[in-house]
């Protein structure tokens, strides 16, 4: 069956995966990923991040629940990542997102730019794993079957495919558990308009000894995965090779990202510290009074003695 698969990815860039998961394993997955869309990371408030207008992105997902790490290491998925990529592949990036209802074509036709195309000549291997949490009706993923491994990835423009046969381009709708792989490098958007919310995780897998593009070691973007300790029992080796155990190859030390909104963050600073404070105060108030409250009442006791 793998091998089927394979050619399938190799001939048009994309191939379905079905019954990846088990009904229990797609139900711990979107409660533990819904938890994170309740509020915006902040402070110590666990949530999403907001870096756009129409998407909240859930970062480190392999930290919430044990089926995003046995899909990740799904036999399936390992056979044909070896087979396409090459052994040496790993794991490099684990999130997903919230995309909002919109008619704007926010993400519009492109390749994943991800290696120096300065000091890497050919094409690199790439591939995600994607994973709908919710049912897709609209908004769903596009992609231009045999447009892979033809350019280097990059945003493609509108009047560039404007020509392009309905029949080439593969819409993925479907029910929540449905799974994909796609070579990266293929001409891919999500469709518009988002007529509902679409939930969806992306596993990113390539070769970590390809040089990075500099955006994206500046934005420290293929760190090394952040792992939950309860979810990695009875890993193999090769699961180690593929998690990235001990691979420092893309790890910074003391890292510090750039923060975009300098002023906004320094006030909302200020403003929490404020916040801070008077809550101290209405706790000092609280105790005095309590006390307070004590001395008279047995005062008053004595009195009545």
């Amino acid at each position: 069956m793998s091998q089927h698969l394979v050619s399938e990815l190799e001939k048009n860039g994309i191939v379905l995966l079905p019954n990846l998961l088990t009904p229990l394993q797609l139900q711990g997955m979107q409660q533990a990923f819904e938890s994170r869309l309740k509020r915006l990371r902040w402070n110590d408030a666990d949530g999403y991040e907001r870096t756009e207008l129409h998407r909240h992105m859930v970062q480190d997902v392999l930290t919430l629940d044990q089926g995003f790490i046995d899909a990740a290491l799904h036999p399936l998925v390992k056979q044909i990542l070896r087979d396409y990529i090459g052994s040496r592949f790993q794991l490099v990036e684990a999130k997903g997102w919230r995309s909002l209802p919109t008619k704007r074509d926010f993400h519009g036709w492109h390749g994943d730019a991800w290696y120096d195309q300065n000091l890497v000549h050919d094409i690199p291997r790439e591939v995600k794993l994607a994973i709908y949490l919710t049912d897709v009706r609209s908004g769903a993923f596009h992609y231009m079957k045999g447009s892979h491994r033809k350019q280097h990835p990059r945003t493609v423009r509108s009047s560039e495919v404007k020509d392009v046969p309905q029949s080439v381009i593969v819409e993925v709708t479907g029910q929540a558990g449905s799974a994909f792989l796609f070579d990266t490098t293929g001409i891919h958007r999500q469709g518009m308009p988002i007529l509902e919310p679409r939930q969806a995780v992306f596993l990113n897998y390539h070769e970590p000894s390809v040089p990075l593009q500099k955006e994206d070691v500046e934005y420290y973007r293929y760190h090394p995965l952040l792992l939950n300790a309860a979810f990695l029992g009875n890993l193999s080796e090769e699961d180690h090779r593929i998690l990235g155990f001990g691979d420092k190859r893309n790890y910074v030390h003391a890292f510090i990202r750039q923060v975009k909104f300098a002023k906004l963050d320094a006030a909302l600073t200020r403003f929490f510290g404020i916040v801070l404070r008077l809550q101290q105060l209405a706790y000092l108030q609280q105790r005095m009074y309590s006390k307070l409250k004590r001395v008279i009442v047995g005062k008053t006791v004595s009195k009545q003695m």
